[in-house]
């Protein structure tokens, strides 16, 4: 037996349907259909498509999550049904926020799929920001002022790669560079020019198909009370730096030394 077969099993049954009215649905065998059912043979990509595409759940929620143990109706389904992340209340109706710790933090890209972890996350609540799912994120580094290391960026979910617009701000989650909260510099046909508004940092590329989710800032919550002043005058800093930086690389390509 496999988390699969329970799974589809639990679909069917909860549903009411037949194995064979299942197996009809997929254009296969009721016979077939049966062996994936009670675990005895493997479903290939295609047979697992149209179970998710049947059922209207994604393929990574029936390979890696018990749904017995979820309400598969209070979950948001996102487009073309990629994933689906739930929607969490509290006791008036209002949309819970869940907060990726800097402790949990490593854990988010195998978990971001799976409900069951998204529930263990620390929850908070802020009315102001309306309808809407939204996520808080940690920062780190030095490279997006004011934020600095401890504070939280919250965003609401982008569902579509067309949605970003160049000048904002948005944390994203990638295969290669885990979580990362950069500004858009531009938006390009595969890929996503990216800053910092550190200028010390240079802007470089996120490929699309790297990208698997992007949640919009929409505000940021944060102990640290340094003056604004004091951040602006490091980035200046930085500035100077860089272009002193920058110098010595002209120099050393021309042939001057210094005396």
């Amino acid at each position: 037996m496999s988390l699969f077969s329970d799974n589809i099993r639990a679909l069917r049954v909860k549903h009411k349907i037949s194995q064979e009215k299942v197996a009809k649905s997929l254009m296969i065998t009721r016979g077939r259909y049966v062996k994936y059912e009670d675990g005895t043979s493997e479903a290939p990509y295609e047979i697992l498509k149209k179970i998710g595409q049947y059922y209207q759940i994604s393929i990574d929620l029936l390979l890696s999550v018990d749904i017995r143990k979820i309400e598969v109706t209070d979950l948001l389904k996102l487009e073309n049904n990629r994933l689906i992340l739930p929607i969490q209340v509290d006791q008036m109706g209002e949309n819970r926020i869940e907060v990726v710790t800097q402790k949990v933090k490593a854990g988010y890209l195998n978990g971001y799929a799976d409900p069951e972890y998204i529930e263990q996350l620390q929850q908070i609540s802020l009315p102001f920001l309306g309808v809407g799912k939204y996520r808080g994120f940690p920062v780190e580094g030095d490279s997006m002022p004011p934020h600095q290391d401890g504070d939280i960026i919250v965003g609401s979910y982008v569902e579509q790669l067309g949605e970003v617009l160049d000048g904002k701000t948005y944390i994203f989650i990638t295969r290669s560079e885990g979580m990362v909260y950069k500004r858009l510099n531009k938006n390009k046909k595969n890929a996503l020019v990216v800053a910092s508004d550190n200028y010390f940092y240079p802007p470089y590329e996120i490929k699309a198909s790297d990208i698997l989710e992007i949640w919009e800032y929409q505000c940021s919550i944060s102990k640290n009370d340094q003056r604004t002043e004091l951040l602006e005058s490091d980035a200046i800093k930085n500035m100077f730096v860089e272009l002193k930086r920058d110098l010595a690389e002209v120099k050393n390509s021309i042939g001057l030394t210094n005396s």
